[in-house]
């Protein structure tokens, strides 16, 4: 019978048999693709001019090779974000845009960006009620102002290649580590997260991710991260613990969240307050905003109840409305005197914005008239909370720490060849080895595929470590290999029975060592502990036997 090849031998056994497998499989979750251009549609903002035209965001959880990619804006080919922001950043109101995706052409045109203002002037309408009689009312004239050039609504992502996804690290945007200031039960905590969660989405936030973290002493964290994220925006709207209350003498009336039945955010009953409008003073512009809430029914019979104690002077109650956010006075408003004997459910808030242009304080004054609609809506959240750490990072910086990392892994493969070729002196043991430790990449990266992991700086660097760790575990077995014969262990099996319990030895010592980095610094070092268990475990109980085995062949004679 004649005897099988080395590489027959190495082909039919299931240890190499199962590494192609995995190989294969990870292949799969992968799907990596050449020739990929343009920047990815990451969401699109609805009611914007990209969602008139015909342009959706993808759908929750797409693999990034399924999304959809911008190839070219008014002629100008697009092959990174930067392209597509210096085809972008000059539009001007009434200009067409030409946009070519993967998936269509697109004809936008740029709008500017409105507010609706409602005018003293007043005109009568025809109602009818529910019983079909009419009634004629006054209703304010309401008139649009331009207070800018719209954004197109698009929000954009580096291009992927493959099903690999980028952490915030390698696409940009804002990460915020929270603290809870006291401590919390687990019950309370999973409602500040809900109630952040509901924060950010309704403040108009998109692509966020939350998740809870407690640290060793038992402090309890709240990690966010929001991809292409303005930092400031997203400081200012979680500082604020959002306990909202409106007082009359020092009694509280009502409160934001279960109080409240209704926040209106349309252009007829919010914006510019007519009334008041925008004021230059002395070169700094402040512009007052209002909008309409509607209140349980208990809350406007308690707000009667304290109106009833003031006294009528020239046409007002004695004592004004007062408006505290976090205990900080925003606004008082004076009560009419006929609403003292009425149940008024609905009341109009007004707050302000300042800046040092007219447009500018008109902006200011949006941001914090969004802000007290989204508080007023969410409620307070149960606890308060202070920033621990934020990080902003630039989509281009991104691609820049990517290809850094890419660049320093080559170096480091080159420079484990040239040590290795310098001890060994084999190719046959060389070329395994570095063979070996790129499949576990490899595997690595369709493991983080199949279950959605984010691949992020921590994570590189635990892939990193995983393969360091991987490479001394093949120097062991090589070791056994070519050096048991000096200490008279013939038998291949007791070889690699001798290298594998000290591989195991080192396995078990590093899983408990990286368990305590699922919870230090709140959960920031979670991606390198998890990809370098994940990785070591795919060394030690799939590749590395394979490893052992095609050194058995390769070596023995």
């Amino acid at each position: 019978m004649k005897r099988k090849s080395k590489l027959q031998q190495m082909a039919t056994n299931w240890r190499v048999l199962a590494v192609a497998i995995a190989v294969i499989i990870s292949f799969i979750f992968i799907n990596p693709q050449l020739g990929v251009d343009g920047v990815a549609v990451r969401s699109v903002d609805s009611g914007s001019t990209a969602a008139a035209a015909g342009m959706e965001s993808p759908d929750e959880g797409a693999n990034p090779t399924n999304l959809e990619r911008i190839l070219e804006v008014n002629g100008q080919e697009i092959h990174s974000i930067a392209d597509y922001t210096a085809a972008t950043a000059n539009l001007q109101i009434g200009d067409a845009v030409s946009i070519v995706s993967t998936e269509h052409r697109y004809r936008l045109n740029v709008r500017a960006e409105t507010q609706t203002i409602t005018l003293a002037e007043q005109e009568e309408q025809i109602i009818t009620d529910d019983e079909g009689n009419n009634q004629t009312i006054l209703v304010n004239l309401t008139e649009e102002i331009d207070v800018g050039v719209e954004d197109l609504g698009i929000q954009v992502t580096a291009a992927s290649s493959s099903n690999i996804r980028r952490g915030l690290d390698l696409q940009g945007g804002t990460r915020v580590l929270l603290q809870t200031t006291e401590e919390i039960s687990d019950e309370d905590f999973e409602l500040l997260l809900a109630g952040l969660n509901e924060r950010l989405n309704v403040f108009g936030l998109s692509d966020i991710a939350i998740r809870g973290a407690t640290d060793l002493d038992g402090r309890k964290n709240v990690l966010v991260e929001i991809p292409g994220a303005d930092e400031e925006a997203v400081r200012n709207l979680l500082l604020q613990e959002g306990k909202f209350e409106a007082k009359i003498l020092d009694e509280t009336i009502f409160t934001g969240g279960k109080d409240i039945v209704d926040v209106c955010k349309s252009a007829e009953c919010s914006g510019l307050d007519p009334q008041a409008g925008c004021v230059d003073f002395g070169g700094q512009w402040s512009c007052r905003f209002r909008f309409t809430i509607t209140m349980t029914q208990e809350a406007a019979e308690s707000q009667r109840a304290a109106l009833q104690q003031l006294d009528v002077v020239g046409g007002s109650l004695s004592a004004p409305l007062q408006l505290f956010l976090d205990g900080e006075l925003v606004d008082e408003l004076s009560i009419a005197a006929d609403l003292q004997n009425s149940v008024a459910t609905t009341i109009s808030i007004s707050g302000t914005g300042e800046g040092s242009t007219r447009n500018n304080a008109l902006q200011d004054m949006n941001v914090n008239m969004r802000r007290l609609q989204t508080i007023l809506i969410t409620g307070s959240l149960p606890v308060s909370i202070e920033i621990a750490q934020t990080d902003s990072i630039s989509p281009v910086l991104g691609e820049t720490f990517l290809r850094n990392a890419f660049l320093m892994g080559a170096i480091a493969i080159l420079v484990v060849i040239s040590i290795l070729m310098a001890v060994y002196r084999n190719f046959k043991v060389a070329i395994p080895m570095m063979l070996t430790s790129l499949l576990e990449i490899f595997i690595l990266l369709g493991i983080a595929s199949a279950i959605k992991w984010s691949v992020d700086i921590a994570a590189i660097a635990g892939i990193i470590a995983a393969i360091g760790s991987g490479v001394n575990d093949q120097i062991v077995i090589t070791d056994e290999a070519i050096r048991g014969d000096s200490r008279h262990v013939k038998s291949w099996t007791e070889k690699f029975r001798n290298s594998i319990f000290i591989i195991m030895g080192a396995f078990w010592t590093l899983f408990f060592a990286m368990l305590p980095l699922f919870f230090i610094g709140a959960g920031l070092l979670r991606g390198f502990a998890l990809t370098t268990i994940i990785g070591t475990a795919v060394g030690v109980f799939l590749t590395r036997p394979a490893y052992a085995k095609i050194v058995e062949i390769l070596l023995k004679e």
